[in-house]
């Protein structure tokens, strides 16, 4: 809170301490809400933030603020309206940026502009930095222009191929640079089977352990990472652990070759005594002293997939032969959403479509 707020001062008035309250109120539900963010969430939406930066220079506002500042100044966004949401959309667009750009891009600016112009608190409280700087009947006014900024709505898959259609009838380009749209490696059990099934070295016991979190349990790169060997309960027989994208911890029942591969993992001495599970290693094989950091991972699981016949094979890759097999053997997607970690229903669908027969249950 600014000084000005914490020092009496009989000269105030009770109006300019609220103001300076709220102000402060404003800027501390910034730092709590980026301070609840993993850095690769804060980074991603610093280059959102420097887009739409650049998109307010583009169109001719001579005061506009920085990325740097929208991400880090709730007052940076007085004058953000939806009807500037709307148009970094379709600047978007016509930018030729994809769907799935476009929809997170959008959904970062709709965040912040909502948190600045609310001056949310963790109470669900406060008054925003317009709100406490205006008359109430402007205030009122704020209100209604965040209630504008969340209709704002990006693309479903629908819609957005529908826009896309229009892109390139257009001769707009549907995607910046050279990136092509992610598609799954398609693994089979028997491939599966055997990338869990690694060579009884040190080396190879820690890659079988890698590949069972990955493929038995649908584990993300960064989440296998921060695995400690604390999380494990081996007599138990389960697994907890944080998901930083859902900001929720979970606990899983290892599969009976996860235990295995976890047993011999540790029951060889190869385990560390504390501190992250899997320890890195050098060329040669030899195990390191440090954890295996999400570039590591990435690396020994796209070797791994050479040696199976695969050569782009991702720790991603891995997450989604875990949810595809769930689904084609009867897991419910409610249950699926729960033990993928996912916020929402609309990913696990994905995997529901992809695996059913369109004609299954029609009788002839």
């Amino acid at each position: 809170m600014s000084q000005e707020a914490i020092v009496p001062n009989p000269e105030r008035s009770l109006a300019r301490a609220g103001q300076v309250a709220n102000q402060a109120a404003a800027r501390r539900a910034f730092d709590e809400y980026r301070a609840n963010r993993p850095a690769q969430t804060l980074r991603a939406q610093q280059t959102d933030l420097a887009n739409f930066a650049s998109f307010l220079q583009e169109v001719g506002i001579s005061d506009a603020p920085s990325g740097e500042r929208l991400q880090d100044d709730p007052a940076a966004w007085l004058g953000i309206t939806h009807g500037l949401v709307l148009a970094f959309r379709e600047w978007l667009m016509a930018k030729g940026y994809a769907i799935a750009t476009v929809n997170r891009r959008l959904a970062t600016v709709k965040s912040y502009a909502q948190l600045a112009l609310a001056g949310t608190t963790d109470e669900g409280e406060g008054s925003g930095t317009v709100s406490s700087t205006v008359s109430s009947a402007v205030s009122s006014a704020v209100s209604g222009e965040i209630e504008r900024i969340k209709q704002v709505r990006g693309f479903g898959h629908k819609h957005g191929r529908n826009r896309d259609a229009k892109r390139k009838a257009n001769g707009t380009p549907t995607r910046v640079g050279a990136k092509k749209p992610y598609k799954a490696v398609s693994l089979t059990p028997t491939q599966a089977k055997q990338l869990k099934t690694q060579p009884p070295t040190p080396q190879g016991r820690r890659d079988a352990l890698l590949m069972c979190l990955l493929l038995d349990h649908g584990l993300r790169c960064g989440e296998v990472a921060m695995l400690e060997i604390g999380d494990f309960d081996v007599r138990g027989g389960t697994m907890s652990f944080y998901r930083p994208k859902v900001d929720k911890r979970q606990t899983h029942k290892l599969t009976s070759d996860t235990l295995l591969a976890l047993c011999e993992w540790v029951e060889s001495g190869d385990a560390p005594a504390q501190g992250r599970l899997l320890r890195g290693s050098r060329k040669g094989g030899a195990l390191t002293d440090t954890g295996m950091g999400e570039r590591a991972i990435t690396g020994r699981v796209r070797e791994l997939g050479q040696g199976v016949g695969i050569d782009t094979l991702s720790a991603h890759d891995c997450r989604h032969y875990w949810a595809t097999r769930a689904t084609q053997q009867g897991t419910h997607p409610r249950a699926l959403q729960q033990a993928g970690g996912w916020n929402s229903p609309a990913m696990v669908m994905r995997y529901v479509d992809e695996s059913e027969i369109a004609n299954a249950g029609v009788n002839l």
